[in-house]
């Protein structure tokens, strides 16, 4: 699944801020009990690792120019649940990038 999310940031910025606050993504989960893990491979790529309600997902934020673009890995078991994952994404994906 993947949703790209509009930005006016220069790409430098957009790191600062996902970086200063990619610990909240998990906030953002539903159900409360979610662990994120994330790293950097590249400059322009965050790599996260999600364990919640007994599914492990792999997912990455790419940053291009005007948009960050997220992808996640749902397992088709959960693929009727797009439409809503999708959603929750924008909104909070969005939050991440808002200012302090």
């Amino acid at each position: 699944m993947r949703v790209a999310i509009p930005h006016d940031l220069d790409r430098e910025e957009v790191r600062r801020r996902l970086r200063s606050r990619s610990h909240e993504i998990a906030d953002h989960i539903p159900g409360g009990m979610a662990e994120v893990s994330t790293s950097w491979p590249s400059e322009d790529r965050m790599a996260m690792n999600i364990a919640a309600m007994g599914q492990h997902l792999n997912g990455a934020i790419e940053i291009e120019p005007n948009q960050v673009v997220i992808d996640v890995d749902l397992p088709p078991a959960l693929g009727f649940l797009e439409p809503i994952v999708s959603g929750a994404i924008r909104t909070q994906g969005q939050k991440l990038l808002t200012r302090d």
